[in-house]
This record gives structure tokens, sequence and C-alpha cells, in this order.
């Protein structure tokens, strides 16, 4: 082979793939992960959720400082722009705190139904970025993965939307922009590392904290149990999750991510079943199916990549 061969753009696209399709894979991780959040959340006791959010991003900051230990180096990273702060807190607190005032003031259903507009917005708004095209298969997989959503957190109930609970379902929609935005604009700061993420889940914790302060009453934990609980939330889906996600879309594929990410509502289900928080139904066997099928759709490129 010629050396000239070895950069060119096939070979380029041969050695770039793989990587990408592992990056993808620890994005998907992180989705993962959040399908824990509603189970451990459930599992952390009466603790309010600003409270439970500064104490939860504190342990997954903590848990990014302590592994400077043997990266010394990785505290650098803290030295960015104010513009990748003000993205990087911005999406961190800004979404949880939407999120949070939607559950507040809307009903859950509904108000998760809106929220989980953000994987289809993350899809849409790729297409915006350099080098990505939007294909019919990566729209068609999150629409999929929408109405599979829909069946799920609807499940033949009805919907309550009523102008008593506009700003509730406002809320939801901006937690699911700001965190398509947040996911989206990562991609074009790929060139600042994941320690940063340290940064932002540290002072999301303490803007949460201000947050619990001024608007909620103290109250802690009971058991070992709730704290192992708090704990995990820590490590995993307030903590660990935040890292993995921004490996994924920064330098995985976005596109897919996005379509997979409809998946976290109906493994959360899965997980409130097996745990006797929930019960087992047509609905969930049905979004299972279609979320199922649009992460795959939405992931032909992945699976089968061009030859």
């Amino acid at each position: 082979m010629k050396a000239s061969d070895a950069t060119s753009p096939s070979a380029e696209t041969e050695i770039q793939q793989p990587a990408r399709g592992r990056a993808t894979l620890v994005g998907f991780s992180a989705v993962l992960s959040w399908s824990l959040l509603a189970l451990l959340t459930a599992f952390s006791g009466a603790v309010p959720p600003f409270q439970l959010a500064a104490i939860t991003f504190a342990i997954g900051g903590l848990v990014g400082v302590a592994t400077w230990i043997f990266r010394p180096s990785g505290i650098r990273a803290l030295k960015q722009p104010a513009k990748v702060w003000a993205v990087g807190v911005g999406g961190l607190f800004g979404f949880h705190a939407l999120f949070f005032t939607a559950m507040k003031n809307a009903p859950p259903a509904e108000a998760g139904l809106i929220n989980y507009l953000w994987p289809l917005l993350i899809v849409l708004l790729s297409a915006l970025l350099p080098n990505e095209k939007l294909r019919v298969h990566h729209v068609a997989g999150a629409l999929m993965g929408l109405v599979g959503t829909a069946v799920l957190l609807v499940g033949g109930q009805g919907f309550l939307f009523t102008a008593e609970y506009l700003p509730g379902f406002a809320a939801a929609f901006g937690a699911a922009l700001v965190w398509a935005t947040y996911s989206v604009v990562s991609r074009r700061l790929a060139a600042v590392p994941t320690d940063a993420v340290v940064g932002f889940c540290l002072a999301t914790a303490a803007l949460a904290a201000v947050c619990h302060i001024a608007f909620e009453n103290t109250v802690w934990p009971t058991t070992l149990g709730q704290w192992a609980a708090v704990l995990a939330l820590g490590i995993g889906p307030v903590g660990g999750a935040f890292y993995a996600w921004d490996h994924g879309v920064k330098h995985g594929d976005i596109r897919v991510l996005g379509a997979l990410a409809y998946s976290a509502p109906v493994l959360s289900t899965m997980f409130l079943v097996l745990a006797g928080f929930g019960k087992a139904s047509i609905s969930l066997a049905l979004a299972t199916v279609l979320i199922t099928g649009g992460g795959l759709l939405a992931a032909r490129d992945m699976l089968r990549p061009s030859q």
C-alpha cells in the first residue's frame, strides 16, 4: 500500500468510524444511567428536589475531583472562557431548575412527555452542525421514539392540557430546549476536555443549594437505604452520566444518541415495575417496541456502516 493511502479519506473514515462508535456507546451509557434516576429518586425518601440536586451534583463533582489525584493535569480543564462555563452550568442547572418547576406545576405524565422532546430536538438541531447530515431514517427513528414515549407516559388516560398548567408545560418545553441546545452546542466545544464537567457539576450544586435555601425546607434521608440511593444518584445519573454524555455528544454520533435517548423512559418504567413501584401494561410493551425500533432505525449507519 502506498504511503499516501494511509491518509486518504477512505482510510481516515475507517480509522475514525470505530472510535466514533465507541464514543456513541459511551454516551449511551449515560442514557442507561438516567433510566435509574426515577427509581433511585423514589428510594431517596422525601428529600426536596433542589436539596437533592445540590447533594447529588456535589457528589458527582467530587467524584471527578477524586480522579485528579491520579491525573493532576485534569484540573487545568477548569480554565475555560466564560462562554464555556455559561454553556456548561446553564445546561446542567438550567435544565434541572426548569424540570423541577415543570414537575411542580403540571401533571407529571404530560410534563414528562413535553420534556422528552429533547431527544427529537437533538436530532433536528444536529443538522446545524458542521459535517453532520440529517437523513430520513434519523428523523423517522426519533419520531418513533417520540410516539413510543407518548404511549408510555399517557397510557390511554388522555391529556390534561388546560390553561392552569401552562406555566408547567412552558417550563417542561424550556427544559427540553435547554438540554438539546446544551448537547448540540457541546459538540461545537469538542476541544473542551470532559474534565471541565467537574466544574459545571460543582457550580450547579452551589446554585441548587442557594435555591434550596430560598425555596425549600431541609429534609435529610432517614435510613441507610435512602442515603445509599442518594450516593448512587451522585455517582451515576447525576454524576458519571454527565461525563459520559459529554464525551458522547462531542465525539460520537449525536443523531444516533438523540434517538437512543428515548430508551431512558421505557427502561426507567421497567425498573420501577421490577422494583414494585409500577405495573406492567400493554402500553409499556408497545412503547418498548416503538422506542427500540426507532433507536435501531436511527442507529442504522452505526450498526451497518457503509463500505
